[in-house]
């Protein structure tokens, strides 16, 4: 079983951004992807933020989400699509929706990113909360055997949402954690391995972190290092800069084995 983070160096063109995409997830497939997973606003990096309410979709319906449907179901595989901007009651605003689709193309989950990024010093000056509304709740969703948390780019720095993943409602821990992201340059060169690496340790799953990764149209420069993690914190696969696959094999004995080693997901008291 094969985990694929696809990563993209996405443009304000949505149709030549379904054109990569479509060629990175035949090649995960061929590769003998299982599941695979989109970067986060893998269908536009726009001009500036409010262009994401331009191609802004309803839920359930509209050619980006018909693109995923079509891709998981022609490839037979599990496809977590990045994002795509879903429209919000407020009209001034989007969600940006994950939505994960089955190897039949049916949606099986829709996860709203929880936490909106903001970031100035004094040279670069980003707020999400400009065109974006932010989610309600945590997603997990069961994508064949593999339980799979659902976050997106700056939940990343938030450990208590993929506790609230795994142990609310008396679920079992998540098998893998998904992180479609499109991490600043200086923001990710300083935590992004950092903190999926944590995830990954203090989670003992596999994380599958699909991003950004080169200069954009727009001027953007995102830090890529697309990665497959396992549960012992060790990095399978990467692509660090530019379009490419990272993929890696998904081990139910290796989780196992660092679950019984370090029996710490049982140890919580908290």
């Amino acid at each position: 079983m094969k985990l694929a983070a696809l990563q993209m160096v996405s443009t304000p063109d949505v149709d030549r951004n379904l054109k990569a995409a479509d060629r990175l997830i035949a090649d995960a497939a061929a590769q003998g992807a299982t599941l695979a997973s989109l970067p986060e606003y893998f269908c536009l990096m726009g001009e500036n933020d409010r262009d994401k309410l331009r191609i802004a979709e309803n839920d359930g319906s509209g050619p980006i989400q018909e693109f995923l449907s079509s891709q998981a179901k022609s490839h037979g595989l599990w496809l977590i699509g990045g994002t795509l901007p879903i429209r919000a009651l407020d009209g001034a605003r989007v969600r940006n929706a994950c939505c994960v689709y089955g190897p039949n193309g049916e949606r099986v989950a829709r996860y709203d990113k929880l936490h909106l990024f903001a970031f100035d010093n004094g040279r670069e000056h980003y707020d999400e909360a400009v065109a974006l509304e932010p989610g309600d709740a945590p997603v997990a969703v069961q994508a064949g055997d593999l339980r799979v948390g659902l976050s997106v780019c700056y939940d990343l720095r938030f450990p208590e949402l993929y506790r609230a993943m795994s142990f609310e409602s008396g679920q079992k821990p998540c098998d893998v954690i998904s992180v479609p992201a499109a991490f600043t340059y200086t923001t990710g060169k300083a935590h992004w391995e950092l903190l999926l690496r944590t995830r990954a340790v203090e989670n003992q799953c596999y994380v599958v972190a699909a991003a950004q990764g080169g200069k954009h149209e727009n001027g953007r420069r995102t830090w890529g290092h697309s990665m497959v993690i396992d549960p012992w914190g060790e990095v399978l696969a990467v692509v660090e800069e530019g379009e490419g696959i990272a993929i890696a094999e998904f081990s139910p004995e290796r989780m196992g084995e660092v679950r019984v080693q370090l029996p710490a997901l049982g140890h919580r008291r908290i």
